[in-house]
């Protein structure tokens, strides 16, 4: 249970640094309250797809990912977000992300971010 909290708290601060990073990823309140409650649960749709829908990706792009070197994993993040933007949208959450190439630049933010705050956050192990 406490892995799950630090993960969604690090999917948490990393949406939230893309956010602030780059102008055509938003997220909008009415409050602070109200903005910092859509991002907890944005990083919780945000880790549902990655749990979910990532691991059927990069088993049908394994190809892809052997003759790009892996850079296609660049793509399959771009593609997690925009689909948890979808999702977001779906749900009534305030979380938008402006386009594919917006979404690149994001999932790199995001993975980066997420990264290193896994580095400095508590885990089980």
């Amino acid at each position: 249970m406490k892995n799950f909290i630090v993960k969604t708290l690090a999917n948490a601060g990393a949406l939230g640094v893309a956010t602030w990073v780059i102008k055509d990823i938003t997220l909008s309140g009415d409050s602070t309250s109200r903005e910092v409650l859509s991002l907890i649960l944005v990083a919780l749709v945000f880790g549902v797809v990655n749990w979910l829908v990532k691991p059927i990706v990069k088993v049908l792009a394994f190809p892809l990912f052997i003759l790009t070197l892996g850079l296609i994993t660049l793509v399959v993040n771009a593609l997690m977000l925009l689909l948890t933007s979808w999702l977001s949208g779906k749900l009534n959450l305030d979380f938008h992300v402006d386009g594919f190439w917006t979404a690149v630049v994001g999932g790199l933010i995001v993975s980066i971010v997420s990264w290193a705050l896994h580095v400095v956050l508590p885990d089980d192990e």
